[in-house]
């Protein structure tokens, strides 16, 4: 068995996969035709104009889908390894809340793009990396609780040196945003794809961009490190029949109850 077939491992394998595929192909597909500038575009700016606009929808929106579900399961995986440590149930908790908000905001970014709805797509970055770092800082906690009887302490530096890694981005990326669109180096530079090196703001730019970048890598990081967790981890669902058909209606739920279960990975 393949590692990547041990478990749930395949579900973070999947969403690092996907999410960079749909960088990457959005990004080429925006060089081919020339729609963007090839040196560190902003990742938005690769999936504004069609058809690459299509791709990078599309791909992202499953990629918030694949987050959903590492997201709940790494929430039950803690739930049920700490199932007597309150503080570490409500930590959980929060993450989970977190986590899909993150997964919201991802969803945001691909459906309302950066020259349309402009604002709306800054709450989806704002949703998805900022509410996403706060949701690496409590998954980074709880591996800190959790040590060294249920995660090891090597886990813990990674996901520490990533949220560091991340925060250092975010930081970056805000300060020389803020530098960019102060109103120094123009106006319109929303709708801006192509940038002259001799223009002013372009320093401002390259920092912005390569910040960006860096900060979706960082995340992606992130989620690597669940694979060693979930390979340990398997899910199963309890079916219960009310009836013997799907037509039945039955006068008290339990005298025709009959449980089935199916079992397995999912």
């Amino acid at each position: 068995m393949w590692w990547f077939q041990q478990g749930l491992s395949f579900l973070p394998v999947a969403l690092v996969v996907w999410s960079a595929a749909s960088f990457v192909f959005s990004y080429i597909t925006a060089i081919v035709l020339r729609h963007v500038d090839p040196l560190v575009p902003y990742i938005s700016d690769t999936g504004t104009v069609p058809p690459e606009r299509c791709l990078f929808g599309i791909m992202l929106n499953i990629s918030a889908f694949l987050g959903l579900a590492t997201i709940y399961v790494r929430y039950k995986q803690v739930q049920a390894l700490s199932p007597e440590q309150p503080r570490i149930l409500r930590l959980n908790r929060i993450g989970l809340a977190l986590g899909w908000m993150s997964c919201f905001g991802l969803c945001i970014i691909a459906n309302f793009q950066k020259c349309i709805l402009y604002y709306i797509h800054v709450l989806g970055a704002c949703l998805t990396f900022g509410v996403g770092a706060i949701y690496m800082l409590v998954q980074t906690v709880l591996s800190y609780l959790m040590q060294p009887e249920l995660h090891s302490k090597g886990l813990f530096w990674i996901r520490l040196a990533t949220l560091l890694w991340s925060s250092s981005s975010i930081l970056s990326m805000f300060v020389s945003s803020v530098v960019l669109y102060s109103g120094l180096y123009g106006t319109n530079l929303v709708q801006k794809l192509h940038w002259d090196p001799q223009e002013k703001g372009y320093t401002a730019h390259i920092i912005s961009t390569v910040s960006e970048w860096s900060l979706a890598f960082s995340f992606l990081s992130f989620f690597l490190s669940y694979i060693r967790d979930f390979q340990k981890i398997s899910l199963r669902a309890a079916v219960s029949l009310h009836g013997h058909t799907l037509y039945h209606t039955p006068q008290s739920l339990g005298g025709d109850e009959q449980p089935l279960l199916v079992a397995g990975s999912i």
